[in-house]
């Protein structure tokens, strides 16, 4: 399956809406949109996976790399995910612990940009 990537601003958010599959295939991709996003000086980054359909763990890598280069340059991330098959991957896997998962985009950009109120 393809994936999309659509980027757009809300307040001082980036949201990239993630469509599709991300996987061995396409994560390079994602990694790619991500790193053009922060080098340009995107700080405050939510991902919308409401329309991805797969995720596996080279996808799970893109995620935590972005999350590692934005804290690194003083920025957030934050994942926008409702739907329980990849809610149970960040569960299983403990990064539900490290990304602050939001239900929706409003709720990511509402929320503290640490993260403590994930």
């Amino acid at each position: 399956m393809e994936l999309s990537l659509a980027t757009r601003t809300v307040g001082e958010h980036t949201v990239l809406e993630v469509g599709g599959e991300v996987d061995v295939y396409t994560a390079p991709r994602l990694r790619e949109r991500l790193l053009e996003l922060v080098d340009g000086g995107a700080r405050h980054i939510v991902v919308d996976l409401g329309r991805v359909d797969f995720l596996d763990s080279t996808g799970l890598g893109v995620l935590v790399g972005a999350l590692k280069r934005l804290r690194t340059a003083g920025g957030s991330f934050a994942l926008v995910c409702d739907k329980e098959p990849l809610l149970k991957i960040f569960r299983i896997t403990a990064l539900d612990q490290v990304f602050p998962l939001h239900p929706t985009v409003d709720a990511a950009v509402g929320a503290d940009p640490t993260g403590a109120n994930a």
